[in-house]
């Protein structure tokens, strides 16, 4: 049994605890949160700085690992697209496992305890199956074209059949709302209805998107011509991609929006309207069926260092918070960050948005990703749960700052 303390204990289920004290037994179950004590000093482990529980990287893609700074920075969605289809598959199976292995050690080192993870391919699973970290492990199946819909399913079915051989904390997810069909959307939604699924989708990550939608031009259209693409199977609805895209995924338990870097207010108030099943003013702004079951639990994953390694731009996190919606945060792949690391996310957050209180931004980073994965014993230091310890230091005045540094204490 340990007895730990710090200037600040933050449980994020209720207030910070100044000089908390923290009991738990040798396997790391919180026995007792205490805002003093009357046991002697010497038996408490007392440390400066905050403690708070492990975080939650709630979208990575760990299978990129290997192209850790072989893409440029800035090069928008469209250049990170064909760099991504050109580099991928260039490294050997051994050099791909390695890289693997050692993005979750840095993911572990940095006080994260679960991950939300893209899989197109199984090459992640080897490591999975050590159970280091906890992982959901988000399937993921693309594909324009409606005559394979079945096909890209049923592909995405296999490797979720292998991963059952040792974990049941899988989903079968759509990539982007740009690279799937409907048919292929209307099978995943299916799915989740009848598994109680949590789904994660790639969401206004560019401007280049909601284009796509709107009126079949900018960077992703281009690409997908020069690539040989039919752009005939391309929806065009009028309407931005989110507003085209989240009314056929309404049968999820969870739904979990990843990136929304040109997400607006209007977007969200939308959303929050869809997940009420609540009329919205225009009909034109449902481009799906109007008769959409409500969604019961909607997040907004952000994932601030790719935004800006890909897009050079960040989400308005102002209308995140303004408009009360569950934000979690996800570093992306090695691919577009330069870190495995949930404190570096919060720090850019912090720098960019300064009067974000360190309680929101720490809610983000561990309750919020908890409850989304459905990690009911993780996320917050409460009696009975076991969320992991993590200790802030260099932490002045309740800020998160370039100095911060984080100990994994548990």
């Amino acid at each position: 049994m340990r007895r730990l303390s710090a200037d600040y204990i933050f449980p994020i289920a209720s207030e910070p605890i100044k000089n908390g004290v923290i009991t738990i037994d040798d396997d790391g179950l919180i026995i007792d949160v205490e805002s003093s004590t009357t046991n002697p000093q010497s038996e408490i482990e007392h440390y400066k700085g905050i403690i708070c529980p492990g975080f939650i990287n709630t979208h990575c893609h760990i299978e990129l690992s290997h192209l850790r700074s072989q893409v440029s920075e800035h090069l928008g969605i469209s250049g990170f697209i064909k760099a991504i289809v050109s580099k991928r598959t260039a490294s050997s199976k051994e050099f791909i496992q390695e890289a693997i292995e050692a993005a979750e050690r840095e993911m572990s080192q940095n006080g994260i305890v679960a991950v939300g993870d893209i899989s197109n391919n199984n090459s992640s699973f080897k490591q999975k199956e050590k159970k280091n970290l906890l992982y959901h492990t988000f399937v993921e199946v693309f594909d324009l074209n409606p005559d394979r819909a079945e096909e890209s399913f049923n592909k995405g079915l296999s490797l979720q059949q292998e991963l059952s051989q040792f974990t049941t904390h899988s989903s079968i997810i759509p990539h982007a709302p740009y690279t799937v069909s409907e048919s292929l959307l209307s099978l995943i939604n299916k799915h989740a209805a009848a598994n109680k699924s949590i789904i994660s989708i790639h969401n206004q990550e560019s401007e280049a998107e909601n284009e796509l939608f709107i009126s079949h031009s900018g960077a992703i259209y281009e690409i997908f011509k020069a690539m040989g693409i039919d752009t005939n199977q391309l929806r065009i609805t009028g309407v931005n991609s989110l507003q085209s895209t989240l009314s056929y995924l309404t049968k999820a338990s969870k739904l979990l929006l990843v990136h929304n870097t040109y997400a607006t207010k209007e977007d969200i108030k939308w959303a929050k309207k869809l997940m009420q099943n609540s009329p919205v003013s225009n009909p034109s702004e449902r481009s799906a069926s109007s008769n959409a079951s409500p969604i019961q639990h909607l997040y907004w994953c952000t994932c601030p260092n790719a935004n800006l390694y890909i897009e050079n731009k960040l989400p308005d996190y102002n209308f995140f918070i303004e408009e009360d919606v569950p934000v979690t945060i996800g570093t992306d792949s090695l691919a577009s960050n330069w870190s495995l690391s949930i404190l570096d996310e919060l720090k850019t957050i912090s720098n960019y948005y300064p009067h974000i209180p360190l309680q929101t931004l720490l809610l983000w980073a561990t309750k919020n990703g908890a409850d989304f994965l459905g990690f009911t014993h993780l996320g917050t230091i409460e009696k009975g749960k076991k969320p992991g310890l993590n200790l802030l230091k260099n932490i002045k005045g309740l800020r998160i700052s370039e100095k911060t540094e984080i100990q994994k204490l548990m």
